[in-house]
């Protein structure tokens, strides 16, 4: 199976049982499991494009891409006040124990999604699902998903300076921008999103 596809499969599965877990949340918690839930809609909608399924249609891209903008950074931190995690909330503790890292992952998600929006317009890039750019597996197990100097630096593909900026990854095909930003959410998934029973 496609890398691309795994990951998109495992945040559209999200999405499913998130919506069974919002009966029980109000307030914030509600607010974030919502704004989630949009996000996990939108990566199902786009998905199938960059796996050659449905047609390419980068209005749509460049559509999911802001709202992952929306719900990204400042926007998404703010949704996790101490004290607002137990259920219903599928957070994790490490949220709050490890802000730094989350707010770091949040705010490369805002900038990633950036980059989305921009390479929309690109096109598929025909990587046919696989994300690999010079020996560095995008989708898990790789240098950039693999330690804790995954993400936020010591890959080769973001170098020393920590992740890509915007400008790069609007350089690239949208099938490659959309994996790396689809990757972001599954890091934050893995460390800070309770598993489903």
């Amino acid at each position: 199976m496609k890398k691309t596809t795994i990951v998109a499969a495992v945040l559209i599965a999200g999405t499913a049982v998130a919506a069974f877990a919002h009966s029980g949340a109000t307030g914030i918690v509600k607010e974030r499991m919502d704004a989630m839930a949009a996000m996990g809609k939108a990566v199902k909608t786009v998905a199938p494009m960059m796996r050659g399924e449905t047609a390419y249609d980068a209005e749509i891209v460049g559509d999911a891409a802001r709202l992952f903008q929306q719900h990204a950074g400042e926007s998404m931190t703010k949704l996790f006040p101490e004290g607002t995690g137990g259920m219903p909330s599928e957070a994790k503790d490490e949220v709050w124990t490890d802000w730094d890292r989350f707010a770091a992952l949040a705010n490369q998600l805002e900038e990633y999604s950036e980059g989305l929006k921009r390479a929309a317009d690109n096109g598929l890039g025909g990587m046919g699902g696989n994300t690999s750019t010079d020996g560095a597996s995008m989708m898990g197990g790789g240098s950039m998903m693999g330690s804790d100097t995954t993400m936020m630096g010591g890959s080769t593909m973001m170098g020393s300076g920590g992740m890509m900026d915007a400008a790069a990854i609007a350089e690239m095909p949208a099938d490659a921008a959309f994996a790396m930003t689809t990757q972001v959410c599954s890091a934050c998934h893995e460390r800070f999103r309770a598993e489903e029973d």
